[in-house]
């Protein structure tokens, strides 16, 4: 039987709690995460038009997964995690949230949602031996990524902390899914979208740099949207 997925509205709601023990369970990661202990405080609040959404698949009365997106006044939403229990994987739980998640932004006039991920070939290999102690294979993600509809964009992209001394995460590329086919995403979107969402964290001139530079990165406009399982053409080291 498919899951129950439903808004989480209630700060105070249990689903959060279990929803952040399948996130700390299923990626090799955990600390690069936004930690459960924010969900209540970011759901019943805005910041600069950015609106947090928390979506929990259930299953007879259990969470067996869920996601952490952003609706941005870019005109599009940026998806922070989405996980699954390793015991109903397999079972549809991934695409009836993300496919919940695409309503809720299509609802909200949104035209798309962002997400970025790590690719097999940036991960070192504690990395890749952290991401099997976990039960998660990066090139499977980004297979099953695209399965959902994401493509990467093609421009290079990072986080701009987060990652050596404090520095970029380069490890990430960025991924777009189009409420509408499409085979390309406008420049103006990604850096809109990537200036709201750094922007809470931060600060609002850092964000507008950090956007202003991905754009600077991009060889043409639109970026094409490339296999999610492929880098960027260009991906600078």
């Amino acid at each position: 039987m498919a899951p129950t997925v439903r808004r989480v509205t209630d700060p105070h709601d249990p689903a959060l709690s279990a929803f952040g023990r399948i996130q700390d369970a299923s990626y090799y990661a955990p600390d690069m995460l936004i930690p459960a202990d924010y969900f209540g405080q970011m759901i019943a609040g805005q910041d600069g038009g950015r609106r947090n959404v928390i979506l929990v698949a259930e299953h007879g009365g259990e969470v067996v997964g869920g996601t952490l997106f952003h609706l941005l006044p870019s005109g599009a939403g940026f998806s922070s995690f989405m996980g699954v229990a390793q015991s109903a994987r397999g079972s549809g739980t991934a695409r009836a949230l993300h496919e919940a998640r695409l309503e809720v932004i299509r609802q909200a006039g949104g035209v798309g949602c962002f997400a970025d991920a790590v690719h097999v070939s940036a991960l070192s290999a504690d990395d890749l031996a952290a991401e099997a102690r976990v039960g998660s294979d990066p090139q499977l993600r980004r297979v099953k990524l695209g399965a959902l509809g994401f493509c990467t964009v093609d421009v290079p992209y990072w986080q701009p902390v987060g990652g050596e001394d404090g520095g970029p995460l380069k490890d990430l590329d960025l991924l777009y899914c189009s409420l509408e086919p499409a085979g390309s995403v406008p420049v103006k979107l990604v850096s809109e979208t990537m200036r709201a969402y750094w922007q809470g964290w931060l600060g609002p001139e850092r964000a507008r740099r950090e956007a202003e530079a991905l754009a600077g990165r991009a060889r043409q406009d639109p970026l094409r949207l490339l296999p999610a399982t492929q880098r960027p053409s260009q991906t600078e080291q």
